[in-house]
This record gives structure tokens, C-alpha cells and sequence, in this order.
């Protein structure tokens, strides 16, 4: 059945569904150009304050409100371990050998870097950076240790063809 517009003055079929409220389960029935009118002003988070704003958000997103920060900071540093461990770890998963191999030496460099065979190379430089700093001769570190990292960087550059 086709509705008439709820627009005032408006004799046209009011064929465009907009919502009333936030919870989306009442409609106006408006013609398109009404409908569009409305649809352009109508701000779902108006009247929300910016932390409410955020509580819908991770609601919507992710089904419950995020309360505690440095829980969800703990959850998400056990995520990312559990996938680098199933990706690292995949033929005790599916017990299947993979199917490609890194070469030995960037196998060794990344185990320098304790980085998954996953890393991109924005991960290998950030990882480079921190452990050059930590382990530099002239910050009283050890000079081997420098020239182990190092080596392993130019293994990893070489690996992702960069110069």
C-alpha cells in the first residue's frame, strides 16, 4: 500500500522511508524530493555528547559500550599475539607444511627483529629503529649486537626490494 507523503501540503505518494528516531524503528513515509530534503538535515548523533557518541560507535561496531581502555588495549594485544601465533605456528594448525618459504637468511633476520614472517616493512624499520637506539655503541651498547641488527636490516631491505 502505498502511503500519501507526511510532508505538509504534499499531496505526492510518500514512497521514500526516513527515520524519526535513533533506534530506527518508526519511519516517515515522504516523496523523494521531501525525503531528500529531510534525509540532508537530519544528523543521526545530534544531540549525543562526543563520549556518547563514541559509546554508539563501539556498540554498533563491536556490540558492547568500551568502558575500560587498558582492557581493551589487553584484549587487542592478545588478538594480535593469537594471529601472529596462528600464522607463525599455521602447520600445527592444519597440520600441512606451507607451502612457500621465506629464505633462510630473512627467516634468521626476522628472528633478529623477533618479528612474525608477517611483517610489512613499516614493522622491520619501526622494530630496526628501536633496537639500532637501544643497542648503539655510542649509547655505551654492544658493538656486535649493533652489527648483528644491522646485518639483519640488510637482509630485510634487500627481502622487500628497497634501497
Amino acid at each position: 500500500m502505498i502511503k500519501k507523503c507526511e510532508h505538509a501540503d504534499c499531496t505526492r505518494a510518500g514512497t521514500c522511508r526516513c527515520p524519526k528516531t535513533r533506534d530506527l524503528r518508526e519511519y516517515w513515509y515522504f516523496c523523494p524530493e521531501h525525503a531528500a530534503e529531510y534525509n540532508k538535515n537530519w544528523n543521526y548523533y545530534a544531540g549525543m555528547s562526543a563520549d556518547e557518541i563514541e559509546e554508539d560507535w563501539e556498540r554498533q561496531t563491536f556490540g558492547s559500550p568500551l568502558k575500560d581502555k587498558a582492557q581493551a588495549n589487553a584484549d587487542e594485544a592478545d588478538y594480535i599475539k593469537f594471529l601472529n601465533d596462528f600464522i607463525n605456528g599455521r602447520s600445527t594448525f592444519d597440520k600441512m607444511p606451507p607451502k612457500t618459504t621465506l629464505p633462510g637468511p630473512v627467516t634468521a633476520a626476522l628472528k633478529v627483529f623477533d618479528l612474525p614472517i608477517s611483517a610489512s616493512w613499516r614493522e622491520v624499520g619501526a622494530r630496526y629503529r628501536a633496537l639500532a637506539k637501544k643497542h648503539h655503541p655510542d649509547r655505551s651498547g654492544s658493538a656486535t649486537e649493533f652489527a648483528k641488527i644491522s646485518s639483519a636490516y640488510d637482509v630485510l631491505k634487500k627481502h622487500f626490494g628497497k634501497k
